[in-house]
């Protein structure tokens, strides 16, 4: 093979590109980039990686843990330090978890559907170890109250 072998042969069959959500989202088989110009652009896959499975799931599980901690923290007389989440729980209480939950969930769909593309998964991991040393610090704050 010469090196031109990441070039098409004349004109791509597609009028335009794959949607980010088609029918092949759920029963393509699509899990990686061939070419190394797609591979470094990025794009989009219709199945992911165990390894962003996981870290979407964790993001999820420290989420709903954080809410948690947060209404523990809360009963025993502390306050919540983000004044985003703090006037959402003056506007709806003990079910600002909802609002929480749904947000964060929505942002992970779309994080997902993304995770092709460059400096996603880096995103992906932030977003993971930021979420462990906010709960992290609600365990010690709740030992040590």
């Amino acid at each position: 093979m010469d090196g031109n072998s990441d070039k098409r042969l004349g004109k791509d069959r597609r009028g335009q590109p794959t949607p980010a959500i088609s029918q092949y989202t759920f029963f393509g088989r699509r899990k990686d980039f061939r070419r190394k110009a797609e591979q470094q652009k990025g794009g989009y896959v219709d199945q992911y990686s165990s390894v962003l499975f996981f870290f979407l799931v964790l993001i999820v599980v420290l989420n709903i843990l954080d809410a948690f901690f947060t209404l523990m923290i809360l009963d025993l007389k502390g306050w919540e330090a983000n004044p985003v989440v703090r006037s959402v729980i003056d506007l709806y209480g003990t079910k600002f978890w909802i609002w929480k939950f749904s947000i964060v969930s929505f942002s992970i769909a779309l994080l997902c559907l993304h995770s092709r593309f460059k400096l996603v998964k880096e995103v992906i991991i932030g977003i993971s170890l930021l979420y462990f040393a906010v709960v992290f610090y609600q365990i010690f704050l709740l030992i040590h109250i």
